[in-house]
């Protein structure tokens, strides 16, 4: 299968994307996180504020304080237990239980993994990676690697000014042993929920941040001693508590930089890991996509072409003016929730509307590696919504326009029941749901530009733009249940994209929720 049918199938046609007869080994499945054996380990304060507010200091952080921003960025923070019924002819329950996290991660696998350059006080200067399960640094390789990863990428970063560096990685085999082929889409998704969760985080911690999706891969890969089969960086995140350098195109772009010779100047490592799995199917598709979407080469980076947002022609309603909204992001994060069947139908008003759209647009806000800063670029992904029982705005698909804050009625009625007959899985009443929010990008995925790494890119966008309406949702008081299962050719139909060269990307119901009768502990002190 030529890849790009492969993933125009893994967008419109799952089940001819996927290998059949797929079988999943529940026994054999893999652990929700790494674990690294024989390394030094450095533990972390287990003693992390359940409040985030007055945290926002712009001071050089210790390993005290980094403790806690690994923690709210990716940590374990609950353990819930849940009876269900498969049969409802039979009186047998089974028990479902699994480690949360304030990141959302499809069928809570958390394919992704996270690593960081430091240089703080009371640690050894190095890279490490962080050790979700026992909430501590496990030391890869010690020593100072600005020169390194500045090159890796591509001088476009002050990286000798930065405390840190964050690597975003994915491993292939963590959600593919339950969701095939599927899961590709699925890990650009969640890693880029991680990094929405991550600069959301930053902000309340003071920190300076932006996200590199261009980088030489392999010369990431070497430094962190990951093998490429198994396992990818798929963002690079600098932090600092000061203004930096960054630049998109690079200050000696004349100087080229490749992932070969970067990789001569260390030593290779390879770390013992252990995943729990005793028999690794292989994927051949997913690590035949991250070997055609690698970097070789820093003269391979490119930026996307500024355009400016299409103004479609018709009435808008305009929505209430709103600013802001403060909120204490770490009471929001251990009040999200994603309601599953728990929605309850209730009348939205303009204001809590106007408020979710505003804030989850407006925080999405970044510095990357894709635009000229000086250049004005329009959104990459956008927010569609299909609205019901909203005060004062008629029933319908509607297309939010950021700019102008105000929504373009696309298709106006009740579009519940067919949204609802579009969904592979009944886990959730669209009936009881009032705004059922789209993100949407382009359909292409900028191969022009970005090759088949635009593919991962644009899932990630989307799954940034997805944590800041969850947490958005979150702090006026509702849920979000992010939906992958789901027709996209109905939906584009429904907001009649297909003429934009437009899809809908994943699918967001938020509204009301009652309250899930469960066992819920949270993981902190």
């Amino acid at each position: 299968m030529i890849l790009d049918e492969f993933l125009h199938h893994l967008h419109f046609d799952i089940e001819k994307a996927n290998v059949p007869n797929w079988e999943v080994d529940w026994e054999d499945g893999p652990l929700p996180y790494k674990l690294y054996r024989g390394l030094p380990v450095v533990p972390l304060s287990l003693e992390v504020p359940l409040t985030l507010e007055g945290q926002k200091q712009p001071l050089l952080p210790d390993l005290r304080q980094m403790g806690h921003f690994l923690w709210y960025v990716y940590g374990l923070t609950q353990f819930s237990q849940m009876l269900f019924n498969l049969d409802p002819s039979e009186q047998t329950t089974e028990r479902m239980q699994s480690n949360r996290r304030f990141a959302p991660s499809g069928g809570a696998l958390y394919p992704n993994e996270l690593y960081v350059y430091l240089k703080i006080e009371d640690l050894p200067a190095g890279v490490y990676h962080y050790d979700v399960a026992h909430h501590r640094l496990v030391l890869l390789r010690e020593g100072n690697f600005d020169s390194y990863i500045a090159r890796a990428l591509g001088n476009r970063c002050e990286i000798p000014a930065c405390f840190g560096t964050v690597f975003v990685s994915t491993m292939f085999w963590k959600n593919f042993f339950k969701y095939n082929n599927f899961s590709y889409r699925l890990q650009g998704l969640d890693a880029g929920v991680l990094i929405g969760q991550l600069l959301e985080v930053s902000k309340v911690f003071g920190f300076e941040s932006g996200v590199y999706f261009q980088f030489l891969d392999r010369a990431m890969n070497h430094l962190l001693g990951i093998n490429e089969k198994e396992e990818s960086v798929y963002a690079v995140i600098p932090l600092s508590v000061e203004s930096t350098i960054w630049s998109a195109n690079g200050s000696e772009k004349d100087r080229m930089v490749s992932a070969s010779g970067l990789c001569q100047e260390l030593k290779l490592i390879q770390p013992d890991h252990y995943v729990k799995s005793q028999w690794v199917k292989e994927y051949p598709m997913l690590t035949k996509l991250n070997e055609v979407s690698m970097l070789e080469s820093t003269t391979m980076f490119t930026l996307i072409e500024a355009k400016e947002n299409v103004i479609c022609e018709g009435q808008s309603v305009a929505l209430p003016h709103v600013e802001r909204l403060s909120y204490d992001l770490g009471s929001v994060c251990r009040a999200r929730f994603s309601p599953d069947m728990d929605f309850i139908l209730g009348k939205v008003s303009q204001i809590e509307l106007a408020n979710l759209l505003h804030e989850a647009t407006n925080s999405f806000l970044y510095r990357n590696d894709l635009e000229a800063v000086h250049q004005k670029h329009g959104h990459r992904v956008s927010l569609n919504v299909c609205l019901y029982n909203v005060e004062g705005i008629p029933n319908g698909a509607y297309e939010y326009n950021s700019t102008a804050h105000a929504l373009r009625p696309v298709h106006l009625g009740d579009h519940r029941l067919l949204l609802q007959s579009g969904m592979s899985l009944y886990n959730v009443n669209l009936l009881q749901v009032p705004l059922c929010i789209h993100v949407t990008g382009v359909r292409d995925y900028y191969k022009t530009t970005l090759g088949y790494r635009g593919y991962r890119i644009q899932q990630m966008e989307a799954g940034m733009l997805v944590q800041r309406l969850l947490l958005s949702a979150g702090a006026i008081g509702m849920g979000g249940h992010p939906l992958l299962g789901y027709d996209s050719n109905l939906c584009d139909e429904v907001y009649r994209m297909e003429p934009q060269g437009k899809t809908s990307l994943i699918q967001i119901p938020i509204g009301p929720y009652r309250h899930r009768p469960w066992l819920l502990g949270g993981l902190c002190n």
